[in-house]
């Protein structure tokens, strides 16, 4: 039975001997917190701390242990031709303080619309001026929550987009004391890792290059197929378009470390500080013209155009819609200028549109 002394214990091994507490014990903690009413407000926070200390989240096992956990207590997903479409999804752990514009989800978008299925999973935003899901609210999207106690359906669109907090409500119960921290903890990087999509295939930027084995590792174990777990030289959790990002490619059940450029890519390199983000509503402006400009995309967003071609190719290579990094520039760039990004958002803000109105 679990009690707050049995949390004690626990508690009481990860702050006094981190090395020893182990993966098993760290689903056992997280099943007394996500329990209601077993561990006490003062042992939440304490708990908090430890994990932040230990760096628990280094270890591939605890990653993979803890996203277990979270899968175990989210809302049941089914996918629509799942057996048929190679899903993938492309995301960051966010806390690399650049502030960039939002070129994951545009860049979803863009592979979506040269023929990937992309499925991507994200919150509102918590290190940045604007997160995935407020940028699409800010293009007329909704997120219609899944009905309690039944399996969500996801349709077999182009794109879609499903809110993290309507999946994962065990970790409402925490997020009160998250935000009154401040610091980061294995809970802030664990999202990439619990799509209740569960994608064949992912583009994973991390912020810290320690972790870029450990994640391809728990991707590995989590059942992915092909993936790029990527850090950009500055700490970023993109691919950069400033220069050297390292990468560590998942295929055939191997994780080989590697560098990318976009040289690769066949593109020039751009300083960050020219493709930093803005508001939501701002954000939002932009992808609009990115994607309804057709060929005469403004030369002002040249840096954001080719930020977003680095990570749209790396996203239809992990798809097998692309052989390699220029013919997925190639690809994605056509998805751009011929409208075809466009109408796979429009797909999505539709569905949703009718889904709100059934409720």
């Amino acid at each position: 039975m679990s009690t707050p002394d049995t949390f004690k214990v626990l508690l009481g091994k990860l702050v006094k001997t981190p090395e020893s507490f182990t993966s098993e014990d760290l689903k056992a903690a997280l099943n007394h917190l996500f329990t209601p009413d077993v561990v006490l407000p003062a042992q939440i926070g304490a708990f908090l701390l430890a994990l932040h200390n230990a760096r628990v989240e280094r270890k591939p096992e605890n990653l993979a242990a803890a996203a277990d956990v979270l899968r175990a207590r989210a809302v049941e997903a089914t996918l629509e031709d799942g057996d048929k479409d190679f899903v993938v999804d492309i995301v960051g752990t966010g806390g690399d303080g650049h502030n960039t514009f939002n070129v994951s989800t545009t860049a979803a978008i863009v592979a979506a619309g040269a023929g990937a299925r992309v499925i991507k999973h994200g919150s509102r935003a918590s290190t940045s001026s604007s997160g995935s899901a407020d940028l699409l609210e800010r293009l007329g999207c909704l997120f219609v929550p899944p009905t309690l106690g039944t399996v969500a359906s996801i349709a077999p669109d182009p794109f879609t987009f499903i809110l993290a907090p309507h999946y994962h409500p065990s970790l409402a119960t925490i997020a009160p004391y998250r935000k009154a921290l401040p610091f980061r903890t294995l809970f802030n990087v664990l999202g990439p890792l619990i799509n209740p999509a569960r994608p064949k295939g992912m583009v994973l930027g991390v912020a810290e290059r320690e972790l870029g084995l450990p994640f391809a590792k728990s991707l590995l174990d989590g059942g992915v197929q092909r993936a790029l777990v990527v850090c950009g030289a500055e700490n970023l959790d993109e691919i950069s378009c400033a220069g050297d990002t390292w990468v560590w490619e998942l295929r055939d059940g191997q994780i080989i470390e590697a560098k990318l450029h976009p040289e690769q890519f066949g593109l020039p390199v751009h300083p960050l500080i020219e493709v930093a983000g803005g508001t939501a509503a701002e954000n939002a402006e932009t992808l609009k013209t990115l994607l309804k400009s057709g060929e005469k995309i403004p030369e002002n967003l040249t840096p954001i155009l080719h930020f977003v071609l680095l990570n749209a190719s790396a996203l239809l290579v992990v798809a097998g819609l692309a052989e390699d990094y220029k013919q997925g520039v190639r690809l994605a760039l056509e998805s751009m200028t011929s409208g075809a990004a466009w109408q796979a958002l429009e797909t999505f803000r539709d569905a949703g549109r009718r889904a709100s109105q059934r409720q």
